[in-house]
Parts: structure tokens; sequence; C-alpha cells
């Protein structure tokens, strides 16, 4: 699912050599965090939040064929940051 979410989202970006993006698995299912470079958050984004929507959507189909409940993030880098810290 990782390379899924990478491959959609540094065909969004201006800068694909800032995306990173992490898995990790909890209790209630895969959760996949996004991190762009914040000039770029408004693209992946998108207007009312389509754009992201459309992306939890595929990932959610994908993840469907595979039996697995997997949810995307969109993270902020200030919001990462501060994540590490704790």
């Amino acid at each position: 699912m990782t390379k899924l979410v990478e491959a959609i989202a540094k065909s969004l970006v201006d800068k694909p050599e800032n995306v990173v993006v992490t898995e990790t698995s909890g209790r209630q299912g895969t959760v996949i965090e996004l991190k762009v470079d914040p000039d770029d958050m408004g693209k992946v984004i998108g207007k009312q939040g389509r754009i992201a929507k459309a992306l939890r959507v595929v990932v959610k189909a994908a993840a469907t064929r595979e039996n697995k409940k997997v949810t995307v993030e969109i993270v902020k880098e200030q919001e990462a940051a501060e994540a590490e810290e704790e």
C-alpha cells in the first residue's frame, strides 16, 4: 500500500523527493502517513479535500481486495516533528 500512496503523491507534487510515506500497524488496522513539502500540501489535499478523499478511496479499495483495513493520514511537517519528540 505504501508504494501505491507514494506513487500517487509523487505524481501530484512539485517536489517528489520530499514525499515520505510510513506505514504502522495497530489494533484498528494499518495507518499510512503521508508527509510532503509544506508548499505541496495544497496539491495533495486539493480544493475542499477532494484529492485527499480520492486518494483515501483508492487505498481503501486496494485494501479491501486484500481484506485489510487501511487509513491514510496526511501529516504536516510540524505535526510530524512534534509526534517524533513524544
